[in-house]
């Protein structure tokens, strides 16, 4: 039996308090970082691929269904405003269309072809890297997408909550989070959810980092997209240059972002 589809440390859920559900919810979630830090090898072999291929002009693809699928399309949408990263260099695409974002689209994670035709779409090149998302491990969207691109000779990976899936040996840099049972039997929208979130998040920030996509702990790259961000790139102006704030957002204004209004400046002083 996979992991994540064994009984629930827990039984009779519907009598208990609200209190004691929240509790023994939390007790559960809190056992995810241990399991994703018994997989950091995996996650530590994979992040260099990927920067390697995106220095190259390649892209990263996250192919999934249902949960998985979701947090791969979030995952890819915060990467330009957040690192300033043209819309594109990473990518998330969810079984069924983007419809299925919000509403789940019957027996789409069924087809083991659609995942490669889907990213076609996109004219997915040998430069890219695909990294196919699964909490079982068994969905047929993502390991038809993925045995696809390795044939065709692209750098794969996943992210699964079981040990030895076919999605795992399908790919050349599996991570396998085993995070035991679910609170509820089998609702891997819970922990395994958490950890592909976890997950992901340490793969795309460190991916960027690395691209010198931050300087020092800031996101000196991010769009401006909205007050509260320009409000965040004045302070760091302000920090890093010892000026107002007048001056701080009219420098925002005329560079469009924090690197091009320190490299300028810094450019300025050298003249």
């Amino acid at each position: 039996m996979k992991t994540t589809e064994t009984p629930s440390n827990y039984d009779g859920l519907e009598e208990m308090s609200v209190r004691d559900l929240l509790v023994n919810i939390n007790n559960e979630d809190s056992t995810v970082p241990k399991a994703v830090m018994r997989a950091m090898p995996q996650i530590e072999a994979l992040v260099p691929e990927i920067v390697k291929q995106l220095k190259k002009g390649g892209r990263l693809f996250y192919i999934g269904a249902g949960t998985s699928g979701r947090l791969g399309v979030l995952d890819a949408s915060e990467i330009p405003p957040t690192f300033g990263m043209a819309h594109g260099v990473v990518i998330g695409i969810i079984a069924g269309g983007d419809g299925a974002i919000r509403k789940a689209v019957e027996f789409a994670e069924d087809d083991t072809e659609q995942a490669w035709k889907d990213m076609l779409e996109h004219q997915i090149n040998h430069k890219d890297v695909v990294i196919g998302l699964a909490a079982s491990g068994s969905t047929p969207y993502v390991i038809g997408g993925v045995s696809k691109a390795k044939e065709q000779g692209l750098i794969t990976g996943c992210i699964t909550c079981n040990r030895n899936s076919d999605l795992a040996r399908a790919v050349t840099f599996p991570i396998e989070v085993v995070v035991g049972p679910e609170f509820v039997t089998g609702s891997t929208r819970m922990k395994s959810g958490t950890a592909q979130k976890l997950v992901l998040n340490m793969i795309s920030t460190a991916s960027m980092i690395q691209l010198g996509r931050v300087k020092g702990n800031k996101m000196v790259d991010m769009q401006l997209s909205n007050n509260k961000l320009v409000d965040r790139g004045a302070r760091m102006l302000m920090e890093e240059l010892c000026i107002g704030r007048e001056e701080a957002e009219d420098l925002l204004k005329k560079h469009g972002s924090v690197r091009q209004v320190i490299e300028y400046i810094r450019n300025n002083a050298r003249d």
